[in-house]
């Protein structure tokens, strides 16, 4: 049984053209996949349907044997804690800790009023700094996140998802904000997080070399629709025209140039 599955997911966000149409796809654990295309092509619509931060209109998301389209609210709720997100803009609140950041992420398993009141169990502490050491933020634990550079303000992100102790983490283009420093060392993070933790990884790229550098396995969208799904292996000049709309009579790119959409 796969981890993840999505069956003919569509999204209209208006009666026009749909954002993304009979997107399918499965996603096993510990898998890195990589979603590529140019802006627009509805790769943040596909990662916000699977966690229902935005409704997808029809289709079917089976997420650890459960059918997430169908959960109110409570369940929802539980489902989403084993649902990690990283973001491209990091989404922290600037003026707390580094720790105080990272904890955040256990709020999903508590009360309201728990979660009000910043209760935490010492087991849940003693794990958010076990992964802040992890990710190299040791020094950093008890710094104003508005005091860090992006680098390390990903790191803090990624720290917060990990300490849900997710089955899946979904990454919305979480180096398109880094210098190429930074990014490869949130990159070599995130392949470790899937080889060593086996967690399963999907992350929206713009980078195509990058994709064909970490990934197992890269889906192309295009016009919100797939044409391309397989091992990073397989990927092809070819392939990458098709996915990026480029004329293949007058472009020289190949897989050894660098490009971004």
């Amino acid at each position: 049984m796969p981890l993840l599955e999505l069956k003919n997911v569509t999204k209209y966000y208006d009666k026009g053209t749909p954002a993304i149409s009979d997107i399918s796809f499965v996603a096993n654990e510990g898998e890195f996949i990589s979603v590529i295309g140019p802006s627009g092509a509805g790769k943040s619509t596909i990662l916000r349907c699977i966690n229902r931060m935005i409704e997808a209109s029809s289709g079917e998301i089976i997420f650890d044997s459960q059918d997430i389209l169908k959960c109110n609210k409570r369940n929802i709720r539980a489902v989403r804690t084993k649902i990690g997100m990283i973001f491209q803009q990091y989404n922290l609140v600037e003026r707390m800790s580094v720790i105080e950041n990272v904890l955040h992420g256990r709020l999903g398993h508590k009360s309201t009023l728990a979660g009000i009141a910043g209760s935490y169990t010492d087991e849940e502490k003693k794990y958010a700094f076990k992964i802040i050491d992890m990710l190299g933020l040791t020094d950093q634990v008890y710094k104003r996140c508005d005091q860090l550079s992006g680098g390390q303000k990903q790191r803090v992100g990624i720290a917060r998802a990990l300490v849900q102790k997710p089955k899946i983490i979904l990454c919305d283009e979480p180096i398109s904000s880094l210098d190429p420093n930074s990014s490869k060392i949130i990159m070599d993070y995130l392949k470790s997080i899937s080889s060593e933790m086996k967690i399963t990884l999907i992350v929206n790229l713009h980078q195509v070399e990058i994709s064909l550098k970490y990934s197992d396995r890269i889906i192309g969208v295009n016009s919100g629709k797939i044409v391309f799904d397989g091992p990073a292996k397989d990927m092809t000049s070819e392939n990458i025209h098709n996915v990026y709309n480029i004329d293949n009579e007058n472009s020289n790119f190949d897989l050894g140039e660098k490009y971004e959409a």
